[in-house]
């Protein structure tokens, strides 16, 4: 008998860091770029750097964390994480977004 999926312990759930901000995919623009509503009420043009591009499959709603840009910081920025849903439930649950 199979049992039952157990979800990934949370405790290694990434957390953002300095300088990071966490977000949620609200569209995709081609060329590997997506606009993501960011936690601190801006929305920036964020691009997938190649180095994560080929591991990972960014969808709508998705919650990512990202790096905004030196120059243009307010309107782009970098993906560096993409959460699994196991871990946005526990950041919902923590409080770290609605």
């Amino acid at each position: 008998m199979a049992d039952e999926p157990v979800a990934p312990s949370m405790s290694s759930t990434r957390l953002p860091r300095e300088g990071e901000i966490l977000g949620v995919v609200i569209g995709t623009l081609g060329g590997g770029r997506l606009h993501v509503a960011c936690k601190d009420g801006k929305e920036r043009v964020c691009r997938i750097p190649g180095k994560i591009r080929r591991n990972i499959w960014v969808r709508d709603n998705d919650i990512v964390i990202i790096i905004p840009w030196e120059i243009g910081g307010d309107k782009k920025g970098d993906i560096v994480w993409r959460y699994n849903k196991y871990q946005a439930e526990f950041l919902r649950s923590k409080g770290y977004i609605q």
